[in-house]
Order: structure tokens, then C-alpha cells, then sequence
């Protein structure tokens, strides 16, 4: 069978580890594109001499030319700049809307067929946006937030447990910012839910509570954290990793549930936008959206994103795109 060939715009920090771990994972063919001159065919020279340690025979190929990513099967857009401490992603949406009306003309044109994730920030309008430009069916534009948010809300829950992250389950809803919604209820431990644990712990449903909402909050800030201390960019690891869950999914066919930036026909209320909410991913890219019931609390929280996600929307829209 031959290998798929997966392009990935923009050759920053996201972009490199994303070729890497592709190769690392045999995932495809890779094609790494950035406007910067020889800058893409120096990082894919870099990781195509480890080949022989990695025991790795994917093509990597650097490019300024969108007519390479032709034939991709997957396309990963991390295009845009990255957020420097004190910026929100909404300070980015002017500069990094320019930037994705490029990269959707470039794709639309070389790559028709490609399954497209997208990582680039303000994500929730950036995922709009390049649907519009492209013109693609909407399961075939996806954008990766809530499988990193859930990550990180995941890995709070670990360290404060002192269990093994892989035995946590735990999701984020909502637009990729500071309305992001963790589902604490729906949170747990192989199926013993979190907050029974923190209490337990605790011996105070207070104390329980107070934890827990210091993890929300965290979860919610964990990108802003990660700017303050890189204090010259913002993470790269995490976001990359989690875009790869999902292409494996896709690449794979596994049918995964998992916390995904889609468009909604109706679904939780919510009709025409992209937000964050549970999707199984397959071959053909969103396979469909799993409804789940959210209480009082939750459904306010949730309803919160959902303007700020409109807001955004109706700001570039303003702006003329």
C-alpha cells in the first residue's frame, strides 16, 4: 500500500516536531511548506539524517513551492505567528487571517481532496475561515484544540491524583480561549469520577471543589503559561502531538472520539460555527458529532464559548474576511 503523503504549512516549531514524529511514527510522505527561503529544506534535511537512527524510510521534502503539497493526502496548517506574552489569540486574528486566506487559496488549488487540520490560533476562526476561502465540505476542515486542551486538563488531574495520566478521562468543550469549558462531572479515573477522588483525598467537598477549580482555571490559562515561561514563543510539543492523534485517526481509520473543532448543524444548539465539542474521526475526516447532555452549570459555561466564538467570527468578518 503506498504511503499517504501529509503536508504540513508552516515550518515553525509546531511544523518541525509535526515532521518528526510523522516520520518517527511511519505515518507518510512528508512535505514540509514556509514562505522562508531554504528554511523548510534545512529542517527536513535535519530529520531526514536521523532516518537511519529512527529506522525511518518516509520522504521528507522542504518546499516555498505550494505546487508540492499536490497529491496530500492530510494537511496540517500551523501557519500564522505565534502568541508573545501578554497577547491573547485574539490579538493575533488580523495578521494570522491574512496569512490563512493564502494558505486556503494554496491548498484549495493543489491539494482539492486532503482532509485539513488546523492548528493555527485564533483556531475557532481560523478553521472558519479557511472552510469559506476553500469552499471544502466542512468534515473535511478540522481543528485541532480539544484533544490539547483535554491533555492538559488530564495531565493537571494526574499530578494533583498522583495516578497515571493514561487512565485519565477527561474532555473540553467549547472555543479554543479563556471560555474553554472542562467538563468536571464527566471527568475520571478509569470510571471513577474525579471529584469522588479529590474528596476522598481531601475528606472535604470544599477543599475538593477549591482544587478542582484551581485545575479549570489552569487548564484554561495553560497556553498563556507556556508563553510567560518559553517567554519567546509559545508550545509547540503539545499541540503537534495532539494534530497527530487526530491524523492517525484518519490515517488509521479508527473511528476515535475525541474533543474536536467541527462545524455544527444544530448540534448542542448550535448551528453554522466551528466549536469544540466530541467527534469521531475516520478516513473521510469528521465520521459524526456524539450529542451528550450537559447540566445547568455546564450548558451556561458552554453557551459562554459559544459567544466568544461568535464574537470572534463577526470580528474578522468585520475586518473583511
Amino acid at each position: 500500500m503506498a504511503r499517504k503523503k501529509i503536508a504540513l504549512i508552516g515550518g515553525g516549531q509546531i511544523g518541525g516536531v509535526l515532521a518528526q514524529l510523522i516520520a518517527q511514527k511511519k505515518l507518510g510522505d512528508v512535505v514540509l511548506f514556509d514562505i522562508v527561503e531554504d528554511f523548510p529544506q534545512g529542517k527536513t534535511l535535519d530529520i531526514a539524517e536521523a532516518s537511519r537512527v529512527d529506522g525511518t524510510d518516509v520522504v521528507l521534502k522542504g518546499t516555498n513551492t505550494y505546487a508540492d503539497i499536490t497529491g496530500s493526502d492530510i494537511v496540517i496548517i500551523t501557519a500564522g505567528l505565534p502568541r508573545k506574552p501578554g497577547m491573547s489569540r485574539d490579538d493575533l486574528l488580523t495578521t494570522n487571517a491574512k496569512i490563512m486566506k493564502q494558505v486556503a487559496e494554496g491548498v484549495k488549488e493543489h491539494a482539492p481532496n486532503s482532509i485539513v487540520i488546523i492548528i493555527s490560533n485564533p483556531l475557532d476562526a481560523m478553521v472558519t475561515l479557511f472552510q469559506k476561502v476553500s469552499g471544502f465540505p466542512t468534515h473535511r476542515v478540522i481543528g485541532q484544540a480539544g484533544v490539547l486542551d483535554s491533555s492538559r486538563f488530564s495531565t493537571f488531574i494526574a499530578w494533583e491524583l498522583d495516578v497515571s495520566v493514561r487512565d485519565i478521562n477527561a474532555m473540553v468543550l467549547g472555543g479554543h480561549g479563556d471560555t474553554m469549558v472542562p467538563l468536571v462531572r464527566y471527568a475520571n479515573v478509569n470510571g471513577v469520577p474525579v471529584m469522588e477522588m479529590l474528596e476522598r483525598k481531601y475528606k472535604d467537598a470544599a477543599k475538593a471543589k477549591e482544587v478542582m477549580e484551581a485545575m479549570v482555571s489552569r487548564t484554561k490559562m495553560a497556553g498563556g503559561e507556556v508563553v510567560k515561561l518559553l517567554k519567546t514563543g509559545s508550545a509547540f510539543y503539545s499541540p503537534a502531538a495532539s494534530a497527530i492523534a487526530m491524523a492517525e485517526a484518519i490515517i488509521y481509520d479508527e473511528n476515535r472520539l475525541l474533543p474536536t473543532c467541527v462545524y455544527l448543524n444544530g448540534e448542542f444548539g448550535v448551528d453554522g460555527y466551528y466549536v469544540g465539542v466530541p467527534a469521531v474521526l475516520g478516513e473521510k475526516g469528521v465520521v459524526r458529532i456524539v450529542e451528550l447532555t450537559l447540566d445547568e452549570e455546564e450548558q451556561a459555561a458552554f453557551d459562554k464559548s459559544i459567544n466568544a466564538v461568535k464574537t470572534l467570527v463577526a470580528d474578522m468578518e468585520r475586518l473583511g474576511f
